[in-house]
């Protein structure tokens, strides 16, 4: 398929199958006209408004599109549609398109991709009918169907195969305009069917949080969400789907809180039949973690820190959100803290994880990004007692890049592997894109060609398909694509465990160069993860932490973000929220002390801004003897708040500045924040100098006392007093001296 586009109507450019996806788009409403051999169909155009994504400013597409996969069993006629999209700013002139086909069909799949793509068009063919284009406005597309009817002598005697077909046109230059595709007349005999197994990845949007919020779910399970519309695809359909594990239990860990129709989502995904097999938490990609250094991916922790007990309190038999037992998984961590929620009526990790009967120990890393340590490091992963399995793309082996058809199931070295078509894949997933669909069966006519060559070529070894990740697509578009493999004549489909009992075919890795700024981001979240492992030793329950930046961590790891511009601009804000994490605990600065005696005790404040408890130990470290301090003080300090702790100290007789050290660590003995210095005047003598003055002030004072009352009572001593005379002396007198008077 090549779709063909231009500066302005007038001037030719041609341009591959995959740039297609982006440059055709929705005709709504388009009318289909019928067009003979010679006979051009003139229907009145009915333009329609340029969709999104759009081609590009000042430019214009012309696209065949075979109808039914360009599918033609012998006795049926040829229909396909061409499309015209212009997005200069003035109308195109009206021109007459040429519909030709080849007598002779294409045998090889590197001829066919470059008839395709358009890089080679020296195939022979002949006109068989014509149409015209009207005036298509600016800012505006138009389709029209062309007819070749079964009896036209150019249909007649063919063959089983793939036919070359070409649209031309001559703009106002008289250049040549074209758009390449087939024809494909499916075998009729009783030849055995191959085995194709489609894996179709059921995957969110790029995250930088560990999981998706309630609100979040709610949007991608609405009716029109992506979630919904992945579900809905396929259905009915004998897809292998290849699960997050963290879409289940973000719904899982809200509980009873969990929105209507997430669970509702949920419970379907856990009835479908298919097989299936969990990706890595968020998606992430495996191979970009082992290049950072890692001896094998990184597996969820504990996600206790989403759950609420009131979410689970109430939970019964009746409760709306699955939550199956505890079953094996490959994204289950195997260190202590992964059984953290199960704590009475909280589900475990493995149960938050299940996605329902999968095959453990699959790995699908980003495409082209395997070198032979990467992959011999997976293939030694143990799963339940298997070899793990990866996933690639054909073209990533010598034989596949060489344009050899590769069965699903190979073997590289010592691992073991599974390998999908990627031409037949990228065309799939192209088409997967595409809500018109009459540009989408372009993508899909390709996918089918392609795929019939290979199925003639494979030996009658099982091939393997993907429609590779992407959340915002249709389920039409989506299912149709599905479907196109799946149900390709001359092939059955076939599920997960049949294409991994099939017999090994033995390849070479063409090994992936490493991208060092890509290695260089994910070796900065790992260090930052491993500091915040270290902080978190200060709860009881370290989880809290470490659950929700490991599955941060392994979102932001997610294969969707390996080609996403900003993937660096969200690694440096998860940066910047972990340094706010490691420094949400530490000691507040103090002033200088005046220790005026010989023992007390010296407050200091721990801040926490956690909203947990954090257990914190003390260390206080004088650099001189003159200060005595207890070396390790244990602190609970309280969540969100500033808590006090008092720490002993005693001086010995001797004055002078003491610099104290004081380093928050956990009860593992790890660094918590910055190290405080506190400069303590010591006066310890001044106790005892104010307790002799005192002395001698209360001494003094007593010795003056006694002094005066001696001196009061010998000066008493020395004064003579008349003896008084009795009364009845003086009544004499008194008497006597009356009688003298008279």
């Amino acid at each position: 398929m090549t779709v063909t586009t231009s500066g302005k109507p007038a001037r030719r450019r041609t341009l591959s199958a995959r740039m297609a996806a982006g440059f055709v788009a929705m005709l709504m409403g388009a009318s289909l006209a019928i067009a003979t051999p010679a006979v051009a169909a003139t229907p009145e155009p009915t333009p329609t408004p340029m969709p999104t994504p759009e081609i590009p400013p000042g430019t214009t597409a012309f696209t065949l599109s075979p109808v039914g996969s360009g599918i033609v069993y012998p006795g049926d006629s040829l229909t396909v549609s061409v499309t015209l999209q212009n997005a200069t700013r003035v109308p195109t002139e009206p021109v007459e398109v040429t519909l030709e086909l080849g007598n002779e069909p294409i045998v090889d799949r590197r001829a066919l991709t470059s008839w395709l793509d358009g890089s080679g068009t020296n195939l022979e063919t002949s006109p068989v009918a014509t149409t015209t284009l009207e005036s298509v406005d600016a800012q505006s597309e138009y389709s029209q169907g062309m007819l070749v009817h079964a009896d036209d002598p150019s249909m007649l005697d063919l063959a089983s195969g793939v036919y070359p077909l070409v649209a031309t046109y001559e703009d106002e230059e008289e250049e040549e305009v074209l758009s390449t595709s087939v024809m494909i007349i499916p075998d009729d005999s009783d030849a055995a069917e191959t085995a194709v197994g489609v894996i179709v990845p059921i995957t969110a949007p790029s995250l930088t949080q560990g999981l998706l919020t309630s609100n979040e779910l709610t949007a991608l399970t609405s009716a029109n969400g992506s979630l919904s519309n992945q579900l809905k695809a396929v259905e009915g359909t004998p897809a292998i789907l290849a699960i997050d594990p963290a879409i289940v239990a973000a719904i899982r860990v809200l509980g009873t809180a969990a929105p209507d129709s997430a669970v509702e989502w949920l419970n379907n995904l856990m009835t479908l039949p298919n097989s299936r097999f969990a990706l890595q938490f968020g998606d992430a990609d495996v191979a970009v973690q082992l290049e950072a250094g890692l001896s094998e991916p990184l597996q969820p922790k504990a996600l206790t820190a989403y759950m609420s007990e009131q979410d689970f309190s109430g939970q019964s038999e009746e409760s709306p959100v699955e939550t199956p037992g505890p079953t094996p998984s490959p994204d289950t961590d195997t260190d202590a803290d992964t059984d953290t929620e199960a704590d009475g009526s909280w589900p475990d990790l493995s149960s938050l994880l299940d996605i329902g009967g999968a095959s453990a120990g699959i790995y699908w890393p980003a495409a082209k990004s395997l070198d032979n340590g990467i992959l011999e490091t997976l293939g030694g992963v143990m799963i339940d007692d298997l070899a793990s399995v990866t996933l690639l793309g054909s073209q990533e082996t010598a034989a596949g890049a060489a344009g050899a058809t590769v069965g699903a199931r190979v073997g590289i070295d010592d691992a073991d592997a599974l390998a999908y078509d990627t031409e037949i894949s990228a065309a799939l997933h192209a088409a997967s894109l595409q809500d018109n669909s009459a540009l989408r069966s372009a993508d899909l006519t390709a996918a089918t060609a392609q795929l019939m060559l290979a199925g003639a070529n494979s030996g009658g070894a099982a091939l393997l398909v993907t429609v590779d990740r992407d959340f915002d697509r249709s389920s039409v578009a989506l299912r149709t694509a599905i479907l196109a493999a799946a149900e390709a004549p001359g092939f059955a489909a076939t599920d997960l465990s049949t294409l991994l009992a099939a017999s090994e075919r033995r390849m070479q890795l063409v090994e992936a160069e490493e991208v060092p700024e890509r290695v260089a981001e994910a070796k900065r979240l790992l260090d930052d993860e491993t500091a915040l492992d270290r902080f978190a030793t200060i709860l009881d329950d370290s989880t809290l932490l470490t659950g929700p930046e490991r599955a941060e961590v392994l979102q932001l790891l997610a294969v969707s973000w390996m080609t996403n511009q900003g993937w660096s601009r969200e690694i440096d804000a998860h940066r910047e929220q972990t340094d706010a994490t490691l420094d949400s605990v530490a000691l507040l600065p103090s002033s200088t002390i005046n220790l005026l005696g010989s023992g007390a005790g010296l407050g200091f404040w721990v801040r926490n801004d956690l909203p947990y408890p954090v257990n914190v130990v003390l260390y206080t470290s004088p650099d001189d003897l003159r200060l005595d301090v207890q070396r390790a003080t244990p602190v609970v300090a309280t969540a969100l708040s500033n808590t006090r702790v008092e720490v002993p100290v005693q001086a010995r007789v001797a004055n002078g500045e003491v610099t104290l050290t004081l380093q928050l660590r956990s009860r593992a003995s790890v660094a918590i924040g910055d190290a405080e210095y506190v400069q303590v005047n010591v006066r310890a003598e001044w106790e005892a100098f104010g307790i002799g003055a005192l002395a001698v002030v209360v001494g003094g004072l007593l010795i003056v006392g006694v002094i005066r009352t001696v001196r009061r009572t010998r000066a008493r001593g020395h004064e003579v007093t008349p003896p008084e005379a009795p009364p009845s002396a003086l009544a004499s007198d008194e008497r006597s001296d009356r009688k003298v008077e008279e």
